[in-house]
């Protein structure tokens, strides 16, 4: 059953080959750190638990991030991922996370210079 509706659905998207050529995904937009709204970007170093995590930030700070509420089930992080920070006004040694990238938004960072190693 399962093999005649894969080749239905083949025949429904107009080929009976896969289309996947191995290729990254093109990316078409990816968000920036602005700097009117205080961001930066920032790498993952640990998990701490209780939604909160160690964060190697562009600007040579160590910070201790909190993944908000509204974010926490749909923002899956992990160690290394690069991301978006909000530094609090308050205290500069804590940040929240805005934005998580994704392999290909990571490597036209890398291509245009936003991501030094």
């Amino acid at each position: 059953m399962a093999n005649y509706r894969s080749t239905i659905r083949k025949k429904r998207l107009g080929s009976a080959n896969p289309v996947n050529t191995g290729d990254a995904p093109e990316v078409s937009r990816v968000r920036i750190p602005r700097k009117d709204r205080n961001e930066v970007l920032a790498t993952v170093g640990s998990l701490l638990g209780a939604k909160r995590v160690t964060l190697q930030c562009m600007d040579g700070v160590v910070r201790m991030g909190r993944i908000p509420g509204s974010k926490h089930k749909k923002m899956w992080i992990r160690e290394g991922d690069i991301v978006i920070i909000n530094p609090w006004e308050i205290q500069d040694s804590k940040a929240d996370i805005t934005w998580k990238y994704t392999r290909p938004q990571v490597e036209w960072l890398e291509r245009k210079g936003y991501i030094k190693y």
